[in-house]
């Protein structure tokens, strides 16, 4: 079976770079791809794209070596196997809150006797190649999203959880569960300890832990920091952020400023 390098990486305790696709777009996906990120996700959740699109994005991406990923809209076992299906090497799970809720989405992930996945890898297997049945458990990374209240308080019960390969945190809504604005790339104190306590609970019991950032300042601190992996941006923030920054020049003037959307 085809190897999930970016999972190699984070079990190796190494650190790596990704990309966020939003659009439904398949030449804006194959051509970021190939820029040479490590892994490459695409959203089901807050993208405006469905599994339509994904299953024509999915190909593209993977013409690429970056390591293919899916955040699915909610932690639904059938969301998560149905993606798998498609190609995913791996699902991230918004809004986790306890062991419990953790427990699903990795059953979700694993063939029996490891978990409940549904056999039926009907691109998987022609992506993941000879050997996909029996090496998929090890090879497709499960990974929460710890953003809530809820989440918070149970993270120690969360990242010990058998079978979870990461926790990936989204900065605006950890910021609207500690009671602050949703704004992503934030220096408030409560939120940068919060962010800390996840990170070191992570790397006390030997999962790789994520972020998400707006841009190249905090995904540099937080690869400094010890991030196993860092979205560096997304398809709709690099030609939104680029295409600002050109029009407010040949204009002579400042930038138009923007409702920030998360991405």
């Amino acid at each position: 079976m085809r190897s999930n390098r970016a999972l190699a990486a984070w079990r190796n305790g190494e650190r790596t770079i990704g990309l966020w696709l939003s659009l439904a777009n398949v030449h804006s996906a194959e051509t970021l791809s190939g820029l040479g990120f490590d892994w490459v996700c695409i959203d089901l959740q807050h993208g405006l794209l469905d599994y339509k699109d994904l299953t024509a994005m999915l190909p593209a991406v993977s013409a690429s070596e970056a390591t293919p990923l899916v955040r699915v809209p909610w932690n639904e076992p059938y969301e998560i196997m149905k993606v798998l299906d498609a190609g995913a090497y791996g699902v991230i799970v918004p809004m986790i809150n306890n062991r419990a809720e953790a427990e699903l989405a990795v059953a979700a992930c694993r063939y029996p006797p490891d978990g409940n996945r549904s056999f039926g890898p009907i691109r998987a297997a022609l992506y993941g190649g000879r050997g996909y049945a029996k090496e998929a458990n090890g090879e497709i990374a499960c990974i929460a999203m710890i953003e809530t209240a809820e989440g918070i308080e149970n993270v120690e019960e969360i990242v010990t959880t058998p079978g979870l390969d990461g926790v990936y945190i989204g900065p605006s809504d950890l910021a609207l569960a500690l009671g602050l604005a949703p704004r992503g790339d934030n220096d408030d104190p409560l939120h940068a300890a919060t962010v800390e306590r996840i990170r070191d609970a992570c790397h006390q019991h030997g999962v790789a832990v994520g972020i998400h950032t707006g841009g190249l300042e905090y995904t540099k601190r937080y690869l400094d920091a010890g991030f196993n992996f860092v979205t560096l941006g997304s398809d709709l923030g690099f030609m939104v952020r680029t295409a600002a920054v050109d029009l407010a020049a040949a204009r002579g003037g400042a930038e138009k400023q923007r409702e920030k959307t998360g991405y």
